[in-house]
């Protein structure tokens, strides 16, 4: 069948779905899902005329993971998203079992959408397939054609590299040339990425193995993104196979960065070890954009592998964090929702200078779709906290505390209703004596940001409808310095 016809077929599956939906208690108001049944990995984040486009991997015909297509969505202003028609569908010999992950670039008035073919080969899906880079081609943003010459770049080069595990390819301009960065693994099982260049953004040329992991530093790097945050260079990934270490890497798969130097000939990345981009449960395969005002934004997936999803009995699976906007900041790198998402906020209230000592609650503040920010001072406190989406009798709850002694925030959902439980911690010092949180609770996830985005905290929780107390507490006396809630609105609509 025709590509057009395909994705065709898909979008009319998925607003069927949509359409039969009742209203579910975990259906996400103001982060970005499909209208129906799967997704991933945000791909081909960018801002193109005048508008900010996601797509997403997408199974438009199951809540689970299957033959994947490419989902869109697009923005004026990172806060208010309309759904648009599925813009891929697998429909070539080279990509008949699946258009993955990838990326998109504007080039002379055209959105160029770059992805990886996939193919099984055999029935063992670790073994078993090849993947090559291919490239889809838009006037409009929405209706894309598949290059007739595809793949763009048809197999992995020689070398120590693993033939069959060859995706996910994020493209730049960098003075006049374009580059691609690929996820790959060495024949050993060592997480690597490649890196190419093309002047005209269809012929390609192999440059290096540009970074390569030691130790603990997983078996293979997927959804490699080099960019450069106040002239540090990194790259932004997603290492499987990292084992855990004291408190960190306890989730399936990381997210993380890696710091360094991108070397004048672009052959090399010199780095020493990366560090996690989210500390909780549910943050995988984040990309990058620049917009227009030459902010560095980032987008990630809100879910976890193999992780059990509530959600399926609503036929909806998975969904995207909010927009993040990075920046460094003595050497760290920080990151907190974009400023546009106040446009979404209602009926404020708020608090200073509130003392706690055992457990309090504060008139208005409670619900299930808000933003809540907090000063604490801990004063003489050892261990400090809140939890909320907590019920009656306080037996469902999660939690988010802090220990003063070991400088460690701790978000622990083990309560936290159905779903998978757990508790996860991230080192994150008090500034003279004071932390600064800032939640942003939907009805199924929580994004957590702690001193002003130095570190965050992410799971996806599944609380009853009627859970929405909250309820801070402190071992001795502290202080609620500041508390703002305000009410968030849904920003989300389908129009396909």
């Amino acid at each position: 069948m025709p590509h057009q016809e395909l994705v065709e077929q898909a979008t009319a599956s998925v607003l069927e779905e949509n359409k039969r939906q009742a209203a579910g208690e975990w259906r996400l108001d103001y982060h970005i899902t499909a209208p129906a049944f799967w997704i991933n990995d945000p791909n081909g984040f960018c801002y193109y005329n005048g508008e900010y486009h996601l797509f997403y991997q997408h199974h438009p015909y199951s809540v689970k993971w299957d033959n994947m297509h490419w989902g869109h969505i697009k923005s004026r202003d990172l806060t208010h998203w309309e759904d648009l028609p599925v813009a891929l569908a697998p429909s070539e010999p080279y990509d008949k079992d699946g258009c993955f992950s990838g990326s998109a670039i504007e080039k002379d008035g055209r959105l160029y959408l770059f992805y990886t073919g996939n193919i099984w080969t055999g029935p063992d899906p670790d073994t078993d397939l090849k993947q090559s880079q291919c490239l889809a081609i838009s006037d409009d943003g929405i209706t894309f054609t598949k290059y007739e010459h595809n793949p763009v770049i048809s197999e992995a080069p020689e070398g120590n590299i693993d033939p069959a595990h060859f995706r996910d390819p994020k493209v730049w301009e960098e003075d006049g040339m374009y580059y691609c960065i690929l996820g790959s693994k060495s024949r050993e099982n060592t997480g690597q990425a490649l890196l190419y260049k093309s002047s005209d953004l269809l012929n390609w040329e192999y440059i290096s193995i540009v970074a390569k992991g030691t130790g603990n530093m997983g078996y293979m790097w997927e959804c490699p993104d080099l960019i450069t945050v106040n002239g540090q260079d990194m790259i932004v990934m997603s290492p499987q196979g990292v084992r855990p270490e004291g408190d960190l890497y306890h989730n399936l798969h990381q997210a993380v960065y890696l710091p360094g130097k991108l070397e004048a000939d672009k052959e090399n990345f010199q780095f020493e070890q990366f560090k996690l981009l989210d500390y909780g449960f549910d943050y995988y395969a984040p990309q990058t954009t620049l917009d227009a005002e030459g902010r560095r934004l980032m987008v990630g997936w809100m879910a976890m592998w193999e992780s059990p999803m509530p959600e399926e009995k609503e036929q909806w699976t998975g969904a995207m964090t909010l927009p993040r906007e990075l920046w460094m900041e003595k050497g760290r790198l920080y990151s907190f929702p974009v400023q546009e998402l106040e446009a979404l906020r209602q009926k404020q209230v708020s608090y200073n200078n509130v003392h706690i000592h055992n457990a309090l609650q504060l008139d208005g503040i409670n619900g299930k779709t808000l933003e809540l920010r907090l000063t604490i001072d801990a004063k003489r406190a050892g261990h400090f906290g809140l939890s909320f989406r907590g019920d009656d009798d306080g037996t469902e709850k999660t939690t988010w505390s802090y220990d003063v002694g070991q400088q460690k925030a701790v978000l622990d959902r083990s309560s936290a209703g159905e779903g998978p439980g757990g508790v996860r911690k991230a080192e994150v010092p008090l500034q003279d004596g004071l932390m600064d949180i800032c939640l942003y609770i939907d009805n199924s996830s929580v994004e957590i940001f702690m001193q002003h985005g130095a570190a965050s905290m992410t799971a996806r929780i599944y609380p009853k409808f009627t859970s929405t107390a909250i309820m801070f507490f402190s071992d001795e006396p502290a202080e609620l310095v500041k508390v703002e809630k305000w009410e968030l609105k849904p920003s989300i609509t389908t129009r396909l």
